[in-house]
């Protein structure tokens, strides 16, 4: 390495060193500018419709998609997932945090930039703010101006359009969780049980301040993994980046425009005023920096006013800017490790849906004792049936026995109600001769079919006699 290499990549870590965190002295109101990925954030903001919207999907005569907490149940349209099965919301669960943890590795911290809860309703109730109280710049003002019949109009409004939203959030959690339409019912009705009650406003509360008044606080000192994320980069990960060779010296735009011994940048500070956490991207990657490219746009914008190329901020990786070779994605190590996580993962949560099944039947053999000789010389064994009926309505189930021919069996004769989404226990009786016995131990097979569906469980036990 050149002794001019030597110093650049001295000049890069040192900027990365000089990190600077807004401790909340004041209240940033960012710009908004439009441009590429001011519209893609946008656009991914409307994935959080899913969350409003999605407990009013019908399925059949039932929500389609519900936790159902009291009774243990998740449906998730024809899918029933009882506890049995909590293995799979596991895996789903393991699966998106790998998937952070990749992404993050990948291109920094894209899921806060675009899809942080967070940071979607801050970005609506400012924008609510804008619209009410003005630009930036007057925002400002009227946060040092004395209280007066119009800042204070202004202010209750805000409040109120913000306090809509936070409700309206807060009803749309609990609807995950019990029917929704049953709860508007019960909201207007003044019906609403306590524990709805409750969480409705502690959502409401905690939307209202988070994303009204903290803002990009929550990401400096309450969110974990901005506290985390740090640990997940390497020289690798692509992130927004300010090109320092090109940008430096900076200085002022002049009237013949930039001078040839001046960098690109002209300290129009752009870059600064869109940032929805306050950083400076010039000064390297910041602990505030949520990888939004809204800096990008800004940057982007003031080169194409000046005539220069686009690209002075951009999204570039450490080795990208010390001019080495780009690495691809399946020579990384902790890329390939994530993916193969989250491979195991999906792979497991497909099986598991595949076969999930309407019915689960287990055979518990009882052991004290393990056989009993009767009076008419047969030996008997008793079994405990538990059988779990998974979906959401009262079953029928017949059941059968395989086994030697001269078995008789007590306890099969009638059909079984099952109760929906519960284990139904049941006890059956199987005699076998003791002369028909070559053998201590002797499988059989028990199975149950369902009257009104496809779904057959079977379960292989042992007859047991004497040796």
């Amino acid at each position: 390495m050149s002794k001019e290499e030597r110093g650049a990549e001295s000049t890069i870590y040192e900027e990365l060193g000089a990190w600077h965190v807004n401790t909340g002295e004041e209240t940033i109101h960012a710009k908004r500018m439009p441009g590429r990925f001011r519209t893609l954030k946008y656009f991914t903001s409307l994935v959080w419709l899913v969350y409003f919207f999605g407990p009013y999907l019908r399925y059949g005569d039932r929500q389609a998609i519900l936790f159902d907490i009291p009774h243990r149940q998740f449906h998730f349209f024809d899918i029933t997932i009882l506890p049995q099965d909590v293995w799979i919301l596991s895996l789903v669960l393991l699966f998106f945090a790998i998937l952070l943890a990749a992404v993050t590795s990948t291109i920094g911290r894209a899921f806060c930039g675009y899809f942080c809860f967070q940071t979607i309703w801050t970005d609506a109730f400012t924008w609510i703010e804008e619209k009410l109280e003005g630009k930036p710049a007057a925002r400002h003002k009227l946060d040092k101006a004395p209280w007066t019949l119009k800042k204070l109009r202004l202010r209750l409004s805000k409040w109120f359009f913000w306090l809509l939203i936070s409700m309206f959030t807060g009803i749309s959690f609990v609807a995950w969780f019990t029917d929704a339409r049953q709860l508007w019912l019960d909201l207007f009705s003044l019906q609403i049980s306590t524990v709805e009650l409750v969480a409705i406003a502690l959502f409401t509360a905690g939307t209202f301040i988070l994303a009204g008044f903290m803002r990009e606080q929550v990401c400096f000192w309450l969110c974990p993994y901005a506290r985390i994320q740090g640990v997940m980069y390497d020289s690798e990960t692509i992130l927004p980046t300010y090109d320092f060779k090109r940008g430096e010296p900076r200085g002022r735009l002049k009237k013949g425009g930039v001078p040839d011994d001046q960098g690109d940048c002209i300290m129009c500070n752009q870059c600064v005023a869109v940032c929805p956490t306050g950083v400076d991207i010039r000064e390297g990657q910041q602990e505030g920096c949520i990888t939004c490219g809204l800096c990008l746009d800004a940057c982007d914008t003031v080169m194409d006013k000046i005539g220069k190329p686009r690209g002075l901020i951009r999204y570039a990786s450490l080795d990208d800017m010390l001019g080495k070779p780009e690495i691809p994605l399946y020579k990384r190590p902790r890329v390939l490790v994530y993916f193969a996580i989250m491979l195991i993962a999906i792979s497991g949560i497909l099986y598991g849906l595949t076969h999930l099944g309407s019915l689960e039947l287990k055979v518990l053999h009882e052991r004290q004792p393990l056989f009993v000789l009767q009076s008419d010389n047969t030996i008997q064994n008793k079994y405990v049936l538990k059988l779990l009926n998974k979906t959401d309505r009262d079953a029928e189930v017949s059941l059968s026995v395989q086994g030697p021919k001269d078995m008789q069996v007590k306890g099969i004769d009638k059909p079984l109600i099952l109760h929906k989404g519960g284990v139904t226990p049941h006890t059956v009786y199987i005699k076998i001769p003791k002369e028909s016995l070559k053998e201590s131990r002797i499988p059989i097979i028990f199975t149950a079919k369902m009257s009104d569906k496809a779904a057959v469980a079977k379960y292989e036990s042992m007859f047991f006699g004497p040796e």
